[in-house]
């Protein structure tokens, strides 16, 4: 019991309350992976990972017939559609026979968008649903990286439209790679000593192609920065698990034997629908990692946060204050929200709450210094005019005040008393709330 209660406190304190700059690099490495994977876990439940996953997989069974018949289209553009059709048949879907039922309706469906009774109205379909498509998924992982505000429609199409041309790309250079070691072999020695070496790069060419398209994933869709290694080690934990998924499918087909049995001719949608949604929940868990190792450093002393009493918060509010006053009267170059926090040892996301707050209220402002995309913090009026206690009450004011109708007119006198008293601090540790109106 005793070891079992110290791993949850240090789980739900200590690991939050020891910065990664207290360790040498290994222990650093082990300990900020460490906390990586307990945000990541949280995230998974915060953010109802699971229940995103479910709306993705429904959202995906609507868009497959339209994102294919986009790939293809740009495929038989550049004369590679065949190697497209050839991976689809090697894949999952391919494994339970569905593909030619898929190409029949890509098939119908371009002829469709090609020849529709409106001009264009076809094709405008078929963009909208791959739009509508990725949209979801830029929604599910601004959620997980907490990003409010969507990118603007010109991005969204040529991000979008950047994945969409990748993907076949990616697939054509990893069978084109595939192809260039099993043709080399056979008319040069080299490559015939290398043999070992050449069966290991094909069979990582899939995961290579995999890894690629996840990390542009991660990198891309989210609207805000993300740094490479945020996207790449997630791009290559999951583009891992889908590729251990597909080689587990043919386990997933013997099980069509006995779901036939059950669901008769559809015995291969639930199948599929079991790997799309397995699928989506790699891709979602994947962002939730992305987020987690960008921004590690922000859940320092995470669970003290979540139970700071104002007491301690208006402390940090007022040092914070100081400081940007301080700089500002000596003439020294503002900071910004990450340089206040890494000088004075403060976690990130309470130095960007707190400043929030003071910007909200106007005792700092924004500004921005040439060469530095992030905005830096100065007083916002003279700094002789900033006292603590103007700074306390414009904290106490920010909000809405007087909104309740009606007051009685004892809720009244006591609005009335309240505000004298808090002028004299010092008479409000004299009356006893009994006696307040008295």
């Amino acid at each position: 019991m005793g070891f079992i209660k110290k791993t949850t406190n240090f789980l739900l304190y200590d690991i939050w309350r020891k910065t990664g700059e207290e360790f040498g690099k290994w222990k650093r490495f082990c300990y900020l992976t460490l906390r990586s994977i307990v945000i990541t876990i949280r995230g998974f439940f915060d953010n109802n990972i699971n229940t995103r996953a479910n709306a993705l997989t429904y959202s995906i069974m609507f868009a497959i017939v339209p994102i294919l018949a986009l790939v293809l289209a740009i495929a038989k553009g550049f004369g590679f559609e065949h190697i497209i059709e050839q991976k689809l048949y090697e894949s999952f879907l391919g494994q339970l026979g569905a593909v030619p039922t898929i190409m029949g309706f890509v098939e119908r469906y371009l002829e469709t968008a090609q020849g529709g009774a409106f001009l264009g109205i076809g094709i405008l379909v078929l963009l909208w649903s791959v739009y509508s498509f990725f949209n979801n998924i830029e929604s599910s992982f601004n959620t997980i990286w907490q990003v409010k505000a969507p990118r603007s429609y010109t991005r969204q199409i040529t991000t979008y439209l950047s994945i969409v041309l990748l993907i076949p790309v990616l697939i054509v250079v990893s069978t084109g790679v595939s192809i260039f070691f099993n043709t080399a072999t056979a008319g040069s020695q080299f490559f015939e000593a290398m043999a070992p070496l050449k069966e290991f790069a094909i069979k990582l060419t899939p995961f290579l192609t995999c890894w690629l398209i996840f990390s542009w994933m991660y990198w891309a869709i989210p609207n805000t920065k993300v740094g490479a290694w945020a996207a790449f080690i997630p791009g290559i934990l999951v583009g891992t698990l889908f590729q251990l998924l597909q080689m587990l499918s043919f386990y997933l087909v013997a099980l069509l034997t006995r779901s036939s049995i059950v669901y008769g001719a559809f015995a291969a949608l639930p199948l599929i629908l079991t790997w799309l949604h397995l699928s989506c929940l790699f891709i979602l868990s994947g962002a939730e990692l992305s987020f987690a190792i960008q921004n590690n450093e922000d859940f320092d002393y995470d669970t003290d946060l979540r139970n700071i009493s104002r007491r301690y918060k208006d402390y940090v509010t007022l040092f914070i204050t100081y400081t940007i006053v301080t700089r500002f009267a000596n003439g020294e170059t503002p900071q910004n929200a990450h340089e206040i926090a890494r000088e004075n040892r403060l976690p990130q996301r309470l130095v960007n709450q707190l400043l929030s707050r003071l910007v909200d209220t106007q005792v700092v402002r924004e500004t921005f210094i040439e060469g530095n995309t992030e905005c830096a913090y100065v007083p916002s009026r003279d700094i002789n005019t900033i006292t603590v206690g103007s700074v306390i009450e414009s904290i106490e004011r920010q909000g809405n005040e007087l909104f309740l109708n009606n007051p009685t007119p004892e809720r009244e006198q006591f609005w009335q008393k309240y505000e004298t008293l808090r002028q004299s601090p010092s008479d409000m540790n004299q009356i006893l709330i009994k006696d307040f109106l008295a």
